[in-house]
């Protein structure tokens, strides 16, 4: 059974979740608007700093010294609204479990590791983007769909 454990901002300078970020994003056939190296090098630079203040909790999920899973938790700034009066909510980001440990419970226990980091924190709305491959365990946790709109710049 894999062993899951807090990352560190040794696992963003070893670019351990940014591979990892990296194959989700492969697993979910996205297709890059931008080169991948660039995309995981910029990551890698944006998520050091968030590792080292708090606002990202990452768990990494181990077997036989390789990393199978891991998911992140990230706070953010946001500002009281109608379903919260808090000034921050949780975005759920990087989940991805390698394809031969799936359907063995870690996903689930890495999402169970997020919530409680959220409410621990007096988070009241936790988002996120599911893939196809997250979306009934999300579901299954009790996560809704929303109504959320993206206009992106496509020069």
């Amino acid at each position: 059974m894999a062993e899951i454990r807090r990352a560190t901002a040794a696992d963003a300078d070893a670019d351990a979740i940014g591979q990892q970020r990296l194959r989700m994003f492969e697993d979910a056939d996205v297709k890059f608007a931008v080169p991948m190296e660039t995309m995981v090098a910029n990551f890698v630079e944006w998520l050091r700093p968030k590792l080292e203040d708090g606002s990202y909790v990452g768990w990494l999920a181990e077997q036989d010294g390789r990393l199978v899973a891991g998911a992140g938790l990230w706070v953010m700034e946001w500002p009281p609204h109608f379903m919260h009066a808090e000034p921050h909510r949780a975005y759920l980001l990087n989940f991805y479990v390698a394809p031969e440990m799936r359907r063995q419970g870690l996903a689930r226990k890495l999402l169970a590791l997020a919530v409680e980091e959220a409410k621990a924190r007096g988070i009241k709305v936790v988002t996120l983007h599911a893939s196809k491959f997250g979306k009934p365990v999300y579901e299954q946790y009790g996560f809704k769909m929303s109504n959320e709109m993206m206009l992106r710049d496509q020069s």
